[in-house]
């Protein structure tokens, strides 16, 4: 066994209400200077949309992350051969209009303008040029419905529906939205590293989070191309790629990431993972439906005495094991299988997690009305306004009973929550719905608990 640390997060996606102050307060703190002006490395993206930087989904235009070819892994749009032939010319980096061009306002105007019959105005400038912008786009364009069907329905992950699903979703009695808020996966196979020239892109040992050495970096970009996610960016002024460090400076000294520490709706979980290093290089030979299963395997149980012993082997301080043993993240990975990985197909083994949207679900659904008043706990489901098949992309490699087994544990909670507060179903009907989901009465009670009460 090769037992290592790796601090991670979970994102509960019922709790996002999208109001960016994640996003802000990550740009305060890390990237409010020169060359970094359209870097957000936390972003809340709308879904359905596009995202940020545009269709980054697409790994047939970005060639990001890594692809099975037979028996061999490699990297999808770098490496050293692919990177050698695209090493002065790769046509697979986003440019800037895939982002947004940043801009600010020339607020100067509206005070120093001569007098006269017209009202001034702040016109926009570019931040990188300095000139007078027509603004096209921003890192949040889909943003509710500002995007509206012109960017919703070139979501990467409607490939999978059909053409008649991806109508219903824009009908207005099933008109739907989702926040995703997004920052650097700190992978466990990270695209990134493997794909940097310099050798700058590094793995910290003690906790596993993702760093690009100012130092070492050399500007080749191929970071920019692998990472799949497109959180690596380039930084025009310094000529030095740029990622989220997980705030580990905040970490070291006690407190907690500036975008956890921010957030409004109480969404992200903090916590330790204790994982077998050994098991890398087979987990990501595995087929897609296999995989995170794979990585859950991946992960160890942080009370096993031999587990401990060869934490500590490996110079892992007991304060890590113990945070471990405490882990949020644990409990919704590892024993309650709830959270899951995003594109896990990627096969970068990403350490951020996220438990899907349940959405406003009532009940059963009988001819069009929602009620509670037979037996069959989950129909509403399998109604619900965000199609199954479309989470199972962004969240189960595909799996859509991977989707349905998290959604009927949140279901079975709120069903057994509202039969103890509201008392408009008996016992035994929120007890089925438990045992159907596969959970208990008090495994129910701690979901629910840790739920309203974000810890770290």
């Amino acid at each position: 066994m090769d037992i290592r640390a790796q601090i991670s997060m979970v994102f509960h996606l019922d709790k996002c209400i999208g109001c960016h102050t994640c996003s802000i307060a990550c740009k305060n703190l890390w990237t409010d200077r020169k060359g970094a002006e359209y870097m957000w490395w936390n972003n809340v993206e709308t879904k359905p949309g596009t995202g940020y930087p545009h269709k980054w989904e697409d790994q047939e235009e970005y060639k990001g992350g890594w692809v099975k070819i037979g028996k061999r892994v490699e990297l999808k749009g770098a490496g050293k051969f692919r990177g050698l032939k695209n090493i002065f010319h790769n046509p697979h980096l986003p440019v800037l209009d895939d982002y947004y061009e940043p801009w600010t306002y020339k607020y100067d105007d509206l005070i120093s303008s001569p007098e006269g019959n017209d009202q001034p105005t702040a016109r926009p400038i570019s931040l990188v040029t300095g000139e007078h912008i027509e603004i096209k786009a921003g890192p949040n364009w889909d943003d509710d419905l500002g995007g509206s069907e012109l960017y919703a329905k070139n979501d990467p992950n409607f490939a999978a529906l059909s053409k008649k699903e991806q109508e219903d979703m824009f009908n207005l009695q099933r008109l739907v939205m989702m926040y995703l808020p997004r920052i650097c996966n700190h992978c466990l196979n990270p695209a990134c590293a493997a794909a940097c020239p310099s050798g700058a892109i590094y793995k910290r040992g003690e906790d596993g989070v993702v760093l690009i050495n100012q130092e070492q970096c050399r500007a080749w970009r191929m970071c920019v191309t692998a990472c799949p996610y497109k959180k690596t960016f380039y930084n025009w002024h310094t000529g030095k790629s740029e990622k989220c460090i997980l705030c580990y400076p905040r970490i070291e000294v006690g407190e907690i990431p500036a975008c956890m520490h921010s957030c409004v709706g109480r969404i992200r979980y903090l916590g330790v993972l204790l994982y077998d290093a050994e098991k890398i290089e087979k987990l990501v030979h595995l087929e897609n439906d296999q995989l995170i299963e794979g990585q859950r395997d991946a992960i160890v149980d942080p009370f096993d005495l031999k587990i401990i012993e060869a934490a500590r082997a490996n110079g892992i301080h007991d304060a890590m094991i113990e945070a471990a043993q405490k882990s949020p993240v644990y409990r919704w990975v590892k024993e309650w299988k709830i959270a899951l990985p995003l594109h896990a197909e990627y096969r970068t083994l990403p350490m951020l997690f996220y438990v899907p949207p349940l959405l406003p679900i009532m009940g059963n659904v009988t001819e069009g009305l929602y009620n509670n008043q037979n037996k069959t706990y989950f129909t509403s489901i399998e109604q619900s306004r965000l199609p199954i098949k479309y989470l199972a992309e962004l969240f189960g490699v595909g799996n859509e009973g991977l989707i349905r087994s998290v959604l009927k544990k949140l279901m079975a909670v709120r069903l057994h929550r509202r039969s103890l507060e509201v008392g408009d179903m008996t016992p035994e009907f929120a007890e089925g719905s438990l045992k159907e989901a596969g959970l208990t009465a008090s495994e129910a009670e701690e979901i629910y608990k840790l739920t309203s009460l974000c810890t770290f």
